[in-house]
Order: structure tokens, then C-alpha cells, then sequence
């Protein structure tokens, strides 16, 4: 099947559908067609392939796909996916099959492969003989936090840290009120967490797309309801903002920032707390905090009151939540061109010191 007869319909359809093949999951927010839309509007494209029963998609990969500058080919990137039953070796090497004919065909350098799967769930006696190489360069974060939202929110308010519920509570007191923009028209909204994100970058010195991006992200999710901008308010200042997203059972906080003024209104509390409630009401069983240092829960605890280091002063924030660690399976590679493969990996560990999210 041409990956251009897959449209984002029955991608979406087959996306929405899927159980996970065993491993518990709906398919990841970052194999849906929407995310796709994003990516193409800042220089990527979408090739998708796919198993077919007779009258259905049974398994299948949303691959994105960039050109290099100078004729030097392309570079394709599988996140966290392929969607399959990872359980059934035959199928598993079927798609991957077709993922790596796809990625020849666009004259790729490399596939670079982030599948949905914790650490030790990949197949990777599979991987390997069929060609792919574990990578040192995840493009997403390895480690996270996931929040039960399947409970109520008394319960999840109980798992808290005791200063996190103070803090929500403290919230509440100082009249901090957190409003969700409309899902058409939000111009004001978005214009208004650009501004957060602008001064929290600058303060915390990390990585932002630029406006567009933040508002092609919304708008893509936006006719599907599948994401909620979340602005905190106190007499009519926005303190603290989050942009949310769900797909399946899952809800993940992929952006969020903050006014450096009136910290002590504890506004990004109330954020996270009603982006929790947002996901609980939608059906979603976990959120996901997307992205905490990659190291093991007692080296997190040992160090989060010292380390003020990339992801260590977020990792203080995001634990109070009480969501349970959990570590992805990284990154695996299938390389055409080692040199030029080689010649990425030095330019990619540059350019990832200061990226921002998604």
C-alpha cells in the first residue's frame, strides 16, 4: 500500500482504535495525525505505511521525514511507534520492513526508531538482527513522572507531597483562578502564554519554539478537542500557563510557564491541578509530565534540594504530584549512510543542550 493513499483519516481512525498490542497503551499522542500536522508546518513531512486486513489497517508506523541542506539526503524519525503488537515477532518485522523501505525511499540517512515501550519491553534480539542499532540520542525525554487520573481527585490530591497540597491550597486563597481558552478564537490566550514562555525561557534559560509553533500546536488539536490551554489569573494578571494534550486514556503536559512576578501565588500549582482534573474528566487514566532528569528515583531524591541543572529544578516541582518514575526504551537506529550518520549525531548533540520540548 502507497503510503500516500493513508491519509489522515483512516490513520486517525486506525490511531484511535488501537489497544496497544498487548502492552496496555493506546496509541501515543505523537503517532496521531494531528502531531503530524504540526511537524509538516515547520519543515517535516508525513509518510505512513501500514498492514492491512481486507478491510482495515492492523498495524502500521506515521513516520516523519526532513531534508538534509546540500543534497545530503534525509533524515527520518519514527516517534514512539511503530504501532503493532510487539509480542508478535512476524508482524513487528513486517512493518518495520516497510518503515525502512520507506525511509530508503526518501533517500534517508537513517531511521531513527523511539518506540512507545518501557525500558526492557523492546524486542531487541528482533532489533538487532534485523539491522538496528541502540542509540545514545533520544529525541524525547527517557524518564517521566505519570499521574494517576483515573482516580478521583480526592485521591489524587492524597498522593500529593504535603507542600504540593498547601501550595494548591494556597492557590485557592490567594484568588488564583485557572481558566481553559476557548478551543476557537484563542488568539488572546495564546498570545498571552507566548509572553509567559518568552519570560520563562529567559529566566530559566532553556529552549522555545518560536509563536507560530505554540499556536499551529493548539490548532492542530484544537477541532478534535484533544488539548486545553490552561491560564492561571489573579486580578486580572496571567501568572502561569500549560498546554495540554490527550489521545486515548493518556493526557500529557508538554508546555508550561510562569510570571516571575507573584511567584508566591503558587499559580503553576493550580495549573498542574486543573490540567489533572481536566484529563481525569476526559477519561484519561495517566498523565504524563513529560520529561524529568534521566536517572534512577533514589539519585532523583538525593539530589533534587542541591542541583539546579537542566531538568533537576523541574523534577522538583513535578514530584510533589506524586506520579510514579517511569524510563522509556530510548532510541534505536537503522543506518544507510554511516558517515553522514556519524556527522548528525555530532550536530545533534549540540543542538539538544537547549531544545524545547516536542
Amino acid at each position: 500500500m502507497p503510503a500516500a493513499e493513508i491519509d489522515a483519516a483512516e490513520w486517525d481512525a486506525f490511531a484511535s482504535a488501537f489497544t496497544g498490542g498487548g502492552t496496555g497503551n493506546a496509541a501515543h499522542l505523537l503517532q496521531t495525525a494531528a502531531w503530524a500536522q504540526l511537524k509538516c508546518a515547520f519543515g517535516w513531512r508525513v509518510v505512513r505505511v501500514a498492514l492491512r486486513s481486507p478491510v482495515r489497517i492492523v498495524a502500521g508506523a506515521q513516520i516523519l521525514v526532513r531534508r538534509l541542506p546540500l543534497a545530503l539526503g534525509s533524515i527520518a524519525y519514527l516517534p514512539k511507534g511503530p504501532l503493532v503488537n510487539w509480542q508478535d515477532a512476524a508482524q513487528v518485522k513486517a512493518v518495520l520492513q516497510l518503515c525502512d523501505d520507506a525511509a530508503r525511499a526518501e533517500h534517508a540517512i537513517f531511521l531513527k526508531l523511539e518506540p512507545d515501550l518501557q525500558a526492557g519491553e523492546e524486542p531487541a534480539q528482533l532489533l538487532h538482527a534485523l539491522g538496528w542499532q541502540a542509540s545514545p540520542q533520544a529525541l524525547q525525554p527517557r524518564r517521566t513522572l505519570l499521574v494517576d487520573t483515573a482516580c478521583e481527585p480526592a485521591a489524587a490530591l492524597g498522593r500529593m507531597k504535603s507542600k504540593t497540597r498547601y501550595n494548591i491550597g494556597l492557590a485557592e486563597k490567594k484568588a488564583v483562578v485557572v481558566r481553559a481558552a476557548p478551543l476557537l478564537h484563542a488568539a488572546a490566550e495564546l498570545a498571552a502564554f507566548w509572553r509567559l514562555l518568552q519570560s520563562t525561557a529567559a529566566r530559566d534559560n532553556f529552549g522555545i519554539h518560536n509563536e507560530r509553533y505554540y499556536q499551529t500546536a493548539y490548532e492542530s488539536f484544537a477541532p478534535s478537542g484533544r488539548v486545553a490551554l490552561l491560564l492561571a489569573e489573579s486580578a486580572g494578571r496571567v501568572l502561569a500557563g500549560a498546554m495540554i494534550f490527550a489521545s486515548g486514556t493518556r493526557a500529557w503536559y508538554l508546555y508550561g510557564a510562569s510570571d516571575d512576578a507573584e511567584r508566591a501565588s503558587m499559580a503553576p500549582y493550580a495549573v498542574q491541578w486543573a490540567a489533572m482534573q481536566w484529563a481525569h474528566a476526559r477519561g484519561c487514566s495517566a498523565y504524563d509530565m513529560w520529561g524529568v532528569p534521566d536517572a534512577d528515583e533514589a539519585q532523583l531524591e538525593a539530589g533534587f534540594t542541591t542541583r539546579s541543572d537542566g531538568l533537576w529544578p523541574v523534577y522538583r516541582f513535578k514530584r510533589g504530584f506524586g506520579g510514579r518514575l517511569e524510563r522509556n526504551c530510548g532510541a534505536w537506529d537503522h543506518v544507510y549512510v554511516p558517515w553522514a550518520h556519524r556527522l548528525y549525531g555530532a550536530y545533534l548533540r549540540l543542538a539538544q543542550r537547549n531544545a524545547p520540548p516536542g
